[in-house]
């Protein structure tokens, strides 16, 4: 199995070498084979790469179900996330996550990471609310919030 382009760019994704293996029906599978940077003293995964991978997993599963319904364009936020760690995380890692329930504003999911025996090392459940994508520059939230800190002023 070949990795697949993200459908986002997203910069911290590249720089930790995540790799898309599946991405459809609200589910996503993401490989990832840790650098000596990005562990911990115990020489294991950091609990923040782990959490981070769990994340994107999830975020993607969310996104994902969006293709059933001919729309993967809408974003989608974390809005609450909870981790648990089994095992530490070695060697060449497989995330996989899934939609366990959807509204048309909120996704529901849930996220694994196994290490190459297949032994869990981490479990989260997330909930991600969709958005819609607004350009990274000149955003109008900006200007919203200098109206609001001028308003306050008179």
């Amino acid at each position: 199995m070949s990795p697949i382009p993200f459908p986002i760019h997203i910069p911290f994704v590249e720089l930790l070498g995540f790799e898309l293996m599946r991405f459809d029906g609200g589910e996503a599978e993401i490989h990832y084979e840790p650098r000596a940077e990005q562990l911990n003293s115990f020489g294991v995964l950091h609990g923040g790469a782990c959490m981070t991978l769990l994340d994107v997993v999830m975020a993607h599963a969310a996104r994902s179900g969006n293709l059933s319904m001919g729309d993967a364009s809408p974003g989608v936020v974390t809005v609450e996330m909870k981790t648990s760690f089994m095992r530490p995380g070695e060697g060449r890692l497989r995330a996989v996550g899934k939609i366990l329930h959807r509204t048309s504003t909120l996704a529901f999911t849930e996220g694994r990471v196994l290490n190459a025996a297949g032994a869990l090392c981490a479990h989260a459940t997330g909930t991600f609310k969709f958005v819609r994508r607004l350009p990274a520059e000149g955003r109008q939230i900006r200007e919203l919030q200098r109206k609001l800190d001028g308003a306050g002023s008179d």
